[in-house]
């Protein structure tokens, strides 16, 4: 409960905009979200979903405003890495604890599996908020990066804006019971940090070499 109320402004800023811009400021938050900014794609598309009950526009308009905000919000993240792996990963890494193999399993990592990688992501509270950055570091093909994350953002979108249309004036109460789902994605980052970290230790190898 602490973490909700960290959240609340968030989630709160998110709903004024959506009121006050209407799809422009569904594009605009979905943008960000997708950007590695965590504003919270529940709040917004939840509240779209309310409006699209009262009239304001249609479940297809906000789906495909959400969704094509989602691309062009993972576009940046992953020019960022993309871009940036050179200037800041390859030059300095040892600052930041990444080292090269690091950055050549994730090059074998995202070859192998990044097209489900970013699909499922998509579909997953927080992760699907960071994952272009990964994909940028590795180098994925823009294009086969692209149309994933397409594919992966139209049924998160929709089943968000589907369920805050049919709840009506009870999204509010929709949208405080998905932050237990954020709880979880957060419990298992944490576990399987931990997990590999002490895997690291036992065994002497980086984690990220590990299978």
């Amino acid at each position: 409960m602490p973490i909700a109320s960290l959240t609340d402004p968030i989630v709160d800023f998110a709903v004024d905009v959506v009121d006050a811009m209407g799809l422009a400021g569904v594009f605009v938050l979905m943008v960000l979200e997708s950007a590695c900014i965590p504003i919270p794609s529940e709040a917004t598309m939840l509240f779209a979903g309310f409006r699209v009950a009262e009239g304001e526009y249609t479940l297809l308009a906000a789906v495909l405003v959400g969704s094509l905000a989602n691309l062009v919000g993972s576009w940046l993240a992953y020019a960022l890495g993309y871009f940036g792996r050179i200037d800041i990963l390859e030059k300095h890494g040892r600052k930041l604890h990444v080292k090269k193999s690091h950055l050549e399993w994730a090059d074998r990592w995202f070859e192998r599996h990044g097209d489900a990688t970013v699909f499922f992501s998509r579909m997953l509270p927080i992760i699907r908020t960071f994952i272009s950055l990964p994909a940028g570091v590795a180098r994925m093909p823009f294009w086969r990066f692209s149309l994933f994350t397409f594919a992966g953002c139209v049924p998160w979108v929709f089943m968000l804006t589907f369920i805050g249309k049919q709840a009506g004036e009870h999204w509010e109460d929709w949208k405080d019971s998905l932050h237990y789902v954020d709880y979880a994605v957060a419990a298992m980052i944490v576990i399987g940090i931990a997990y590999l970290l002490i895997r690291r230790r036992r065994t002497g190898q980086p984690a990220s070499e590990s299978p």
